[in-house]
């Protein structure tokens, strides 16, 4: 469904401008006029991570005339496996800074406005107010509800993007013209059932794959040309190399863009989405200890089981001395507690503490009262115990 162009045309090229363009003007679906919208348009991108940095370069290559970012976290080095708009010499800078910088070296035309905050229920009407297109580069389904029902309130188009491991998935949400991301997702999965990239990892090409389809619908939807994955869900399989599309239809029934709509308004996403479920929340609330106790605990002989609850090759980077391995699914399939010392007392980690904080309620309703987990993880113990080993 072809849709007419997001933005008016900007008054005119610069004889620097028509050059820099000039592979994009000869072009008769976006010519002169197309590139003049793209100069006048103003576009946000929600992070500056894997996705965002593709996203964020090639907007500027492209020409848009204003691109916001909004990132508060600052480079880290395992972000450059994937993160390209940000570099060696870049790590401890804020990513906004890094990533703004970047951009202006691209393409000095473009006009940055950084946002270096989080992103909430607070700020985010506000902020979405000033641009014409939202483009989403988080990892986090709190977010992505979130910055949904703000474009829908505000009838904004969501360009939307999702990488993990290696496959990848892309579509478009606008309410006026379309579905929006609860059509397509009406309940966030259960806590602990979808992990991150942190946790699972992602192959770093692919945050350009899936980026550069974002960029190119924005840049469709801008200028008015060709027909944008709205109502359309791409699914990109990199070890198969397959593309396949998948119908995503308008639910009249949906909570924010349905014809009775029950979310008039932004409500608590971390609650909605609940990052840890209300078990683990409950199992840890007396039973967290921090990795220096744990310390504490091993240097005086005290009678403990440490287990890490993470994958095979996650333990092969870096691991807790004395921790045996047992992966989360062998005890959310039962799989694993025969197998554990009832005269011990149990300590669950993983790679920050969400994971061996679910493992953490099964093993107390089954009995294991004493049992406890490391708040922060391996990467915790890592930064307060042994610094010099590495972290992912």
């Amino acid at each position: 469904m072809s849709l007419p162009p997001l933005v008016e045309p900007a008054a005119e090229l610069t004889v620097d401008e028509v050059r820099r363009y000039s592979r994009h003007l000869i072009i008769p679906d976006v010519g002169m006029d197309g590139q003049k919208r793209l100069k006048n348009a103003k576009v946000l991108c929600v992070g500056a991570g894997g996705l965002g940095s593709p996203a964020l370069m090639y907007l500027a290559a492209a020409g848009v005339g204003t691109l916001g970012i909004v990132e508060f976290d600052e480079v880290d080095e395992s972000n450059l496996q994937r993160q390209i708009i940000h570099s060696q010499s870049d790590i401890g800078r804020p990513k906004a800074e890094s990533a703004r910088d970047t951009v202006l070296g691209i393409n000095p035309h473009t006009r940055v406005v950084l946002h270096q905050e989080r992103l909430d229920s607070s700020n985010v009407m506000e902020m979405f107010a000033d641009y014409d297109l939202i483009l989403d580069g988080t990892d986090n389904f709190a977010t992505r509800y979130l910055v949904n029902d703000a474009c829908v309130l505000l009838g904004k188009p969501y360009v939307w993007g999702s990488i993990y491991r290696f496959d990848g998935q892309a579509s478009v949400f606008w309410a006026e013209h379309g579905p929006c991301y609860r059509c397509l997702y009406p309940e966030p999965p259960p806590p602990g059932m979808v992990p991150s990239c942190a946790e699972g990892g992602v192959l770093g090409v692919l945050c350009s794959s899936v980026g550069s389809i974002q960029v190119t619908e924005a840049i469709k939807l801008l200028a008015g040309v060709g027909d944008p994955l709205l109502g359309r869900l791409m699914i990109y399989d990199a070890l198969e190399m397959t593309y396949r599309q998948v119908k995503v239809r308008k639910d009249p029934e949906c909570a924010v863009c349905g014809k009775n709509p029950t979310v008039t308004e932004l409500i608590d996403y971390e609650a909605f989405c609940g990052v840890v479920s209300d078990e683990a929340q409950e199992a840890a609330a007396d039973s967290t200890i921090t990795p220096t106790q744990l310390k504490q605990w091993v240097d005086s002989g005290e009678n403990v089981e440490i287990i890490d609850v993470r994958e095979p090759n996650e333990y092969e980077i870096v691991s807790i001395p004395g921790a045996k391995l047992i992966p989360k699914n062998e005890f959310l399939m039962g799989n694993a507690l025969q197998d554990l010392p009832q005269d011990k007392k149990i300590v669950l980690h993983c790679k920050t503490g969400v994971r061996s904080a679910e493992v953490l309620a099964v093993l107390k309703n089954a009995g294991f009262a004493d049992a406890v987990h490391v708040g922060g993880g391996v990467i915790g113990w890592v930064h307060q115990i042994e610094p010099d080993k590495p972290v992912y």
